[in-house]
């Protein structure tokens, strides 16, 4: 179960954190603006997480302890949210498939037989159908802008495609919780989220990479196994708490 919700609440605070990474670097103050909300909105729901995580654990843990005290292999977020921000085209559209199936994945977990998760799905819920929103429609807006903007995108999707698959391809960990109904089935949402980004996609103008549907994809994240890029986000993450252990404001 513990080790259910660290997924969770890794997937969220990974998120939120390179998400953090364009305060003050936006394109323009209205996107910097959401942009850093929508990471305290991720970082929020990681907290909720964390909380309930300690609670079951015990043993004086609280919600710093995880994401402060451990290392990198011992993360279980999938490796789409560590990936790096790039240029504004490759943050869309990571946050457009990362934003699509939490949508989704919210949407479900509502129905969760534990009664914590469910409140905490139906409270994120909220603030990622924003979320999903504003992903979308930067992707049509690029997609349907310039000839520069189009290639952009459509390069970003591309690219980051292989690291989709890896949000419906459940661990033992998830396997045992959709067993017991605490955890939806996330293969179920594939066809769903599918749906969203093509729609999405059309709309902008955009080709969807059929392609590569049904290939090899990226996975690791929620076994420990991570890309070169999750050392250097923790390595700044936790750089005060790794100084200066116990450290308090």
């Amino acid at each position: 179960m513990i080790n259910y919700i660290l997924h969770l609440a890794d997937n969220a605070l990974i998120y939120g954190h390179r998400l953090s990474e364009w305060c003050g670097h936006g394109p323009i103050l209205e996107v910097d603006m959401a942009l850093s909300n929508i990471a305290l909105d991720n970082i929020g729901a990681a907290r909720s997480l964390y909380q309930y995580a300690a609670t079951i654990e015990g043993n004086g843990k609280t919600e710093d302890s995880y994401p402060y005290q451990r290392d990198v292999r011992e993360f279980k977020n999938v490796l789409l949210v560590e990936m790096p921000n790039g240029d504004f085209a490759d943050t869309i559209a990571r946050s457009l498939f990362f934003d699509a199936y939490q949508f989704l994945f919210y949407t479900a977990l509502q129905k969760s037989s534990d009664k914590q998760l469910a409140s905490i799905a139906e409270k994120s819920l909220k603030e990622v159908t924003y979320h999903l929103r504003f992903s979308k429609e930067w992707t049509i807006r690029m997609g349907d802008g310039t000839e520069e903007s189009k290639q952009k995108i459509q390069h970003a999707i591309n690219e980051l495609w292989s690291y989709t698959g890896e949000m419906f391809d459940a661990s033992d960990v998830e396997k045992q919780m959709i067993e017991t109904g605490i955890a939806p089935d996330i293969a179920s949402l594939k066809p769903m989220w599918e749906q969203i980004i093509s729609d999405t996609l059309e709309e902008a103008t955009l080709s969807f990479p059929i392609q590569m549907q049904g290939a090899w994809f990226q996975k690791g994240g929620k076994t420990g196994v991570h890309t070169e890029y999750m050392g250097f986000l923790l390595a700044e993450m936790q750089y005060l708490q790794k100084s200066y252990p116990g450290l308090e404001w």
